[in-house]
Parts: C-alpha cells; sequence; structure tokens
C-alpha cells in the first residue's frame, strides 16, 4: 500500500496522486506540485489515503508544499495574464491569417511556460507563430490542437437537458460513446437529439449506460408473449426505468383484447418472440457522431 494524496488543476479535471511526503493534507486545501509540465498549483480533492500500489505509477513526486495566501494572490494574478496573452494571440493569429480558432491559454504556476489551447479543420502551420508569442512573452510557448469535445470542456455552456455541460462540471476523463447505447436507451436516433454542443454523442448515454443494462436484463421483449393476472397477452410496449410493460391482454382465447400495464414482477414469459438477425442500417451522420475524439 501506497499513501497520497489527489489533486486537481481543474474544476473537473483528471486527479493525479501525489506522495504527501509525510504531510497532512486534508481535501479542500491548496498544493504546490511538480508535474511534467513544471511547478503547478491545484485544489486536492483527496486527503491523505492509501490505495494499492498497482493503482498508482511509481515513482510517485512529492507534494513540495501546502499553498499559501500568496500563492492564491500569484494564481489570479496569472489568470489576468491569461487573459491578457489570449488577445495578443488572437491578434498574431489574424496578423498570419491562420485558419484556426484560440479556445484557451494556460499558464504555468512557476511562469516557465505558456499553453495556447486551439481547434483547427486540419494541421496548421505556426512556427512564426511561435516565434513571434516567444519573442513577446519571453518564455517557452506550447500551441496545442484539441478535439471539439475538450474545446465544449474547456468553455462550458448549457446542454439541451438545461443544465450546465457534464465534462465541465464533473466528469473527469471522457470515455468513448456509442449508437448502441442510445438504442439500448430507447432514445431517438435523431442526430440533433443525442448529441451535445460539441456535435458528438453525449456524455450522459455513457455513465446511463450500466443502469439501463442492468434493468433491460429484468424486462422481455416486444412482441413476447406473457402470462399476466388477468391473462396471456402480447407485449407492445416496455419502460425501462419504470419497469412496467403495455401488453394487449384477453382474459379468455375468444375475448377482444385489452390494454393493461403491468410490473415486471407480475408478469411471466411464455413465450419469446424470435428475433431475426439484421443489418444494421445507420445514417452516415449517425456515423460522424460514433466517434470519440
Amino acid at each position: 500500500m501506497t499513501e497520497v494524496v489527489g489533486i486537481r488543476f481543474k474544476k473537473a479535471g483528471k486527479v493525479y496522486y501525489f506522495d504527501p511526503d509525510g504531510m497532512k493534507i486534508e481535501e479542500g486545501m491548496k498544493a504546490v506540485v511538480e508535474t511534467a509540465r513544471g511547478i503547478e498549483y491545484g485544489s486536492v480533492v483527496k486527503g491523505n489515503t492509501m490505495v494499492r500500489d498497482e493503482e498508482v505509477f511509481q515513482p510517485l513526486k512529492k507534494v513540495m508544499r501546502i499553498g499559501t495566501e500568496e500563492d492564491e494572490k500569484q494564481c489570479e494574478a496569472d489568470r489576468a495574464k491569461e487573459k491578457e496573452a489570449f488577445a495578443i494571440c488572437e491578434e498574431k493569429i489574424a496578423k498570419h491569417g491562420l485558419d484556426m480558432k484560440l479556445v484557451d491559454v494556460e499558464m504555468t504556476f512557476d511562469h516557465n511556460k505558456l499553453i495556447f489551447y486551439f481547434t483547427s479543420d486540419g494541421r496548421v502551420d505556426f512556427r512564426e507563430l511561435v516565434k513571434e508569442l516567444a519573442s513577446v512573452f519571453r518564455t517557452r510557448i506550447e500551441l496545442r490542437q484539441i478535439g471539439v469535445r475538450d474545446e465544449a470542456k474547456m468553455l462550458n455552456g448549457i446542454g439541451i437537458c438545461g443544465r450546465c455541460l457534464c465534462c465541465s462540471t464533473f466528469l473527469g476523463d471522457f470515455h468513448p460513446v456509442s449508437i448502441k447505447m442510445a438504442k439500448e436507451q430507447n432514445l431517438s436516433l435523431n442526430p440533433t437529439k443525442i448529441s451535445g454542443i460539441c456535435g458528438r454523442l453525449m456524455c450522459c448515454l455513457k455513465y446511463e449506460e450500466d443502469v439501463y443494462e442492468e434493468l433491460n436484463k429484468k424486462l422481455p421483449k416486444v412482441g413476447d408473449v406473457i402470462s399476466t393476472p388477468d391473462g396471456t397477452g402480447e407485449i407492445l410496449s416496455v419502460n425501462v426505468l419504470m419497469q412496467n410493460v403495455k401488453a394487449a391482454v384477453k382474459k379468455k382465447e375468444n375475448d377482444p383484447p385489452t390494454i393493461g400495464f403491468y410490473n415486471v414482477n407480475e408478469i411471466k414469459v411464455v413465450k419469446a418472440k424470435k428475433t431475426k438477425p439484421k443489418t444494421e442500417n445507420i445514417d452516415d451522420e449517425l456515423l460522424d457522431l460514433d466517434l470519440d475524439d
């Protein structure tokens, strides 16, 4: 077992583990650590805790020190410098006529590097831009091209559900999302209804999928013949979340069918509907969504 602390550098960013180096560090505190990008200042989201050795990459870097008020003031000053750098970079991009959209600027805590995040439909020759930015800011410059999902995470926004984007609020990582998940959740395959503001399939399809898979195991299929407290009938539709079915039931063999709603615990499958294997016919527009950046 290894003692670690979990530190996050962005609101909904990935959690990284560090060696507390004998210090008692609690959740909610700030800490200064060394990363592959340089010295950084982050928020502690997990205090001193023991984890299995295979869960962390050895050797762990040590926490340099606990953050102070001076560090917090410096961090606020850096945010102001980042806004200034953003405006200057946009001017330089327009000057060189580059086909790229600047998304965000990030300065490392030790001021040794400025990172400019941008999106573009293709490759961009930004060598001259880097030279000009380096001459202005007198520090290392890194231009990093990102995908549309990362852009949405950085900029935030309101999803079709009316809430702030999941990726900007609490999702630390992106996971692959597929059309199959939308089908299993009985959602419309209309691209405008199952894609987020980034133009990709909504992330919530992924983290709700496990629940739907578990609930679907308990439900019969549409077309199955079932026995109910009112007689035998055929399933017309199923409600996954409510765990009930809509069926056309006959109390007696010659009676006209009546529509009834039954909980999954009230029914029993008498005869399962035979399903023929069929080829998938998915629009090209949907295939474009079924990607992970």
